[in-house]
């Protein structure tokens, strides 16, 4: 085994547990935290697979974005040291049982599927071209989801903040 087999199956360790680790924290900000280090993981496998242009959009946009809006709003709205209830005994058998399903599913597909590839079906991908995509409002662009997707976040921030001041007692100002 090669030393980036090695570096993979670390890293994929890594996320599988930070991860498992999200789902099940009972304190919300670690639960971000938590995410954030999965979401690491998942740039880090992009890198190894010289997918530089996506690495970079996942650590900006999901590590560095999403995360840190989560925990300021965590932080806006509730305590820190709050924990969310301990789920019923029921509910986490039935979780497991689909999580396990899933799995299994999904390894059933993946094993029993003859994956080919298709060269001529790609798409070039150059730095032009992806500025072009960005940037471009006409058909293929992605200026108005970028746009949409950030009018979302500030409304979330707003009414984060909305939230946190509602819920503040009066004699703290």
């Amino acid at each position: 085994m090669g030393t980036s087999a090695i570096i993979f199956y670390t890293i994929a360790a890594i996320m599988i547990v930070f991860s498992l680790l999200a789902v099940t924290a009972r304190k919300i900000l670690r639960a971000a935290v938590y995410l954030l280090f999965a979401l690491g993981g998942t740039a880090a496998i992009y890198f190894m697979m010289n997918y530089f242009f996506l690495a970079a959009v996942q650590l900006i946009v999901y590590a560095g974005g999403i995360v840190v809006l989560i925990i300021f709003s965590i932080l806006l709205t509730s305590h820190i040291e709050e924990k969310m209830q301990k789920p019923d005994t029921w509910k986490i058998i039935l979780t497991s049982i689909l999580g396990f399903g899933g799995t299994a599913l999904c390894l059933f597909v993946i094993t029993n599927h003859l994956f080919v590839a298709h060269p001529a079906t790609g798409a070039e991908a150059t730095m032009a071209t992806i500025g072009e995509k960005l940037l471009g409002y006409g058909e293929g662009g992605y200026v108005l989801p970028f746009e949409v997707i950030s009018i979302l976040l500030l409304a979330a921030m707003i009414g984060a903040i909305v939230v946190a001041k509602r819920n503040k007692p009066k004699g703290n100002g």
